[in-house]
């Protein structure tokens, strides 16, 4: 994984100490609010609803022991022993105090890492599949690209003061793990005629106006990668809105002008950045590949794996469900469930964060990613120790096997935290994953997407889910739409609403209705909750969310 240079280590020293001397003058009172909110936002520190949130970045989703073991210390020493994993792939801290940021940021540097960028109308941390570089499906690893792309975007002058904030993800793969048709830029690495480089989407995006992204390029080689996002922000800079903060984002500007109309723009944008590059964007990427080089995979017996695996129906259920197949052999990629049932999806205590940083440096070449349905994930793990790792994770309640599964739901805060929310997220995902695991249904289930958000932001990627949940405001009573048949895959889609909202106390039951309309459909048990919707549409479904409707429709 990347190491900071010296240059990359004085810049965020140089930032720590200038917001340092910020935070002070906001504590004395030289700035006020309003002056103040600016400035910490160029450095990831929000108002919550209680308290200052620090959003810290995790670029790619990818950290060693040594930092997972700092972002421990750090919930404890300044916070309140635990962190919450999100789904751009950052850490939040939900209870700092405002004269304490500073310290929690120097803390950060000291291993590396930092909260530039992570708010503002500013190109956000960059997304990458989580499995990266492990993957049996991948093309190339998407990480050294990402890091150019972090490298580039971070404080670069011309692009600190967007329309509104700009994302971009990567994956190296087909499948798309890493949602990039929802995405500002999506970036896909792929193979034409022996040749490897990018499919390059854009105006992907959730919130108030939700899209799938367009292809703007099929097909770019991998040397023109960083001036075609240089020539991509460029026109969105110049054309992007600034009237109207709810159609500021590039996937408006793709709309109203059309995509043919965009990428003759950006194509005649590159012609110029392109000369401007002289090839310095390659030199870098050469010497940043070598970093993302594969562990020194080994090599052994997996005989104590196969003999746990026929003994021990709960460690057989963990790795059916949590274990997904590893490009070398004898190697598999561990997802670790932050989902267990009841729990608040994405948050991990300061004790698990050390024990899974423990498992990353025993068994895992000393590597973790954070994904973002919001679990850690040991990319690299022989079968051999599974067994010992499984156990690990069982004695500090994270060997939940539901990966995928109906309680591995997304959830954003909600009104338990966020200012912007309109309804509570965190307690409805808790209640469907505490009665399908009561019902003792989810494996029978199978792969089911649930995705919520409380409010129209779309944090919860709710639009994406196979079924999302949006928690609304209604003269002051919670209400929450469901949408369904959404997808954040290579066949993107965008959840279709089903239909009137449900009150608070409705929804759960709701969401139980529509499983056992599914389970009644599906052509088989091999038929997913999507295949089912999307070969008989949304009618049985609507009819078990409905069902008063349904009988006088009937009658």
């Amino acid at each position: 994984m990347y190491s900071y240079t010296d240059f990359d280590e004085a810049f965020v020293r140089e930032r720590a100490a200038q917001f340092r001397a910020q935070v002070e003058r906001r504590i004395d009172g030289s700035l006020t609010e309003d002056e103040f909110k600016p400035l910490r936002l160029m450095n990831g520190l929000y108002l919550q609803l209680h308290a200052y949130m620090l959003r810290v970045a995790i670029p790619y989703g990818t950290l060693n022991s040594r930092q997972m073991r700092q972002l421990a210390m750090i919930a404890d020493r300044w916070d309140r022993g635990y962190g919450h994993f999100t789904t751009r792939q950052n850490i939040q801290y939900n209870w700092p105090k405002l004269r304490d940021v500073p310290d929690m940021i120097d803390a950060l540097a000291d291993v590396g890492m930092h909260a530039i960028q992570t708010s503002g109308n500013t190109i956000r941390n960059v997304t990458a599949d989580h499995f990266a570089g492990a993957a049996a499906d991948e093309i190339a690893d998407p990480r050294p690209i990402a890091e150019l792309l972090r490298q580039w975007s971070t404080d670069h002058p011309e692009f600190q003061f967007l329309p509104r904030k700009f994302k971009i993800a990567v994956t190296g793969a087909e499948a798309d793990r890493a949602v990039i048709k929802a995405h500002d830029i999506g970036l896909q690495i792929v193979r034409q005629d022996g040749e490897i480089g990018v499919k390059v989407i854009i105006g992907g995006g959730l919130g108030r106006t939700p899209m799938i992204g367009k292809v703007v390029r099929e097909f770019l080689p991998m040397a023109d990668l960083l001036p075609y996002a240089e020539a991509i922000v460029r026109v969105y800079n110049q054309l992007g809105r600034r009237d109207n903060k709810y159609k500021a984002r590039i996937k408006i500007t793709v709309h109203e002008n059309g995509i043919d109309t965009i990428r003759d723009l950006v194509e005649a944008e590159f012609a110029i950045t392109r000369a401007a590059f002289g090839g310095a964007d390659q030199e870098l990427l050469r010497a940043i590949a070598p970093q993302f080089a594969p562990p020194a995979f080994e090599t052994g017996s997996v005989a104590a794996y196969e003999a746990a695996y026929e003994a021990d129906p709960v460690f057989r259920s963990w790795v059916d469900t949590n274990i997904a197949a590893h490009r070398a052999e004898g190697y598999a990629i561990v997802t670790i469930s932050l989902k267990s049932h009841g729990a608040t999806p994405g948050d991990a205590s300061s004790d698990q964060m050390r024990l899974m940083a423990d498992l990353a440096e025993a068994y895992g070449h000393d590597e973790l990613r954070i994904s973002h349905e919001q679990n850690v994930i040991l990319p690299h793990v022989h079968r051999a120790d599974l067994p010992k790792i499984h156990a690990e994770l069982k004695s500090a309640g994270l060997a939940t096997a539901n990966v995928g599964l109906i309680s591995d739901i997304i959830a954003c805060p909600g009104m338990d935290y966020c200012a912007l929310a309109t309804a509570r997220s965190i307690p409805v995902a808790q209640q469907i994953a505490t009665r399908f695991d009561e019902l003792k249904l989810e494996h029978d289930i199978g792969a089911l997407k649930i995705k919520i958000s409380g409010c129209i932001n779309a944090c919860g990627h709710h639009h994406v889910g196979h079924i999302g949940i949006l928690g609304l405001d209604r003269a002051g009573v919670e209400n929450y739409q469901i949408t369904l048949g959404g997808d954040g895959t290579e066949t993107a889609a965008i959840g279709e609403r089903a239909g009137p909202g449900f009150a608070y106390d409705e929804i759960v039951p709701a969401i139980e209705r529509l499983i056992y309309a599914y389970l009644d459909v599906r052509d088989s048990a091999d038929e997913t909750f999507l295949e089912a919707y999307r070969r008989l549409g949304a009618v049985p479904f609507k009819a078990a969310l409905y069902p008063e409707a349904a009988r006088k429709d009937a009658a």
